[in-house]
């Protein structure tokens, strides 16, 4: 990658750049569509189902608050647009340039990296609205905020072996593509976007617990929280674990797509 560092800064500006040219409202989108997500949820959980948010940590009466629960629900919907954009567009990601494919002095391997780092870019406006209504709402904004960097560290290792490992099944198998969308569907409820990981122990059964705290994003989310927003502590051993994790599952995805690349050209 570092040898390659300059043709990913290239392809990743045209990426982040081109991504809503010809729009009306351009780069706004990415401001627009997160927003509305949480405009929906906020609706449904709050003021249908009069939800709020309990965990350990934090201040009882700002908890209960409809804000504080819009800007939970938005913390933790950031780090999972991510994984979501990503896990969607990986399976055709090398399908979609095959000009690429059949010129052998491409380096095929960037192509996950520039869209890993097109869609965190685009996720820092949100992380910035975010700031602004914990600044807002909150009246501040916790000094861990400047650990935000480590806190995107496993969310991006993490989905560069997973986009190295989808795109290239999705060479191979193209049924990949469509089973992507039910899948993130499935995610965005095992993944405490919209309830605390405590909440579980009252409410989902003994055994079916441990796939969400098996599912890699239940850590990151969390991390994403105690790093944007006022509370507890950064979670260092989880936040140890999963970048760990995130690590091995980056190296595997490389080494897989450098092993099975070489057979792009045939079956495209």
């Amino acid at each position: 990658m570092w040898q390659h560092r300059d043709l990913i800064g290239q392809l990743a500006g045209r990426e982040i750049t081109q991504r809503f040219r010809g729009a009306v409202l351009g780069l706004a989108w990415s401001l627009i569509n997160p927003l509305i997500n949480l405009a929906i949820y906020t609706f449904v959980f709050c003021i249908i189902f009069h939800a709020q948010w309990s965990e350990q940590g934090y201040d009882g009466s700002l908890a209960a608050s409809k804000s504080f629960f819009a800007l939970m629900l938005f913390a933790g919907l950031i780090p999972f647009t991510v994984f979501s954009e990503i896990a969607s567009r990986a399976p055709t990601l090398i399908l979609s340039v095959p000009n690429y494919v059949k010129k052998v002095v491409f380096p095929l391997e960037v192509l996950p990296v520039v869209v890993v780092i097109s869609t965190i870019t685009h996720s820092l406006l949100s992380i910035g609205i975010l700031l602004i209504g914990s600044l807002v709402f909150m009246h501040g904004i916790t000094s861990a905020v400047f650990l935000l960097p480590l806190a995107y560290l496993p969310l991006a290792l993490g989905c560069v072996g997973l986009c190295y490992f989808l795109s290239s099944f999705g060479m191979y198998m193209r049924d990949v593509s469509q089973a992507i969308g039910p899948i993130i569907s499935i995610l965005s409820f095992l993944t405490p976007i919209f309830y605390t990981p405590s909440s579980l122990a009252s409410k989902i059964p003994d055994r079916i617990q441990w796939i969400v705290y098996l599912n890699p994003l239940t850590m990151v989310v969390q991390v994403f929280r105690r790093t944007v927003l006022p509370g507890p502590g950064f979670p260092w051993l989880g936040w140890s674990v999963i970048t760990a994790v995130s690590i091995v599952m980056a190296i595997g995805g490389y080494l897989w797509f450098m092993k099975t690349k070489n057979g792009f050209a045939d079956v495209l």
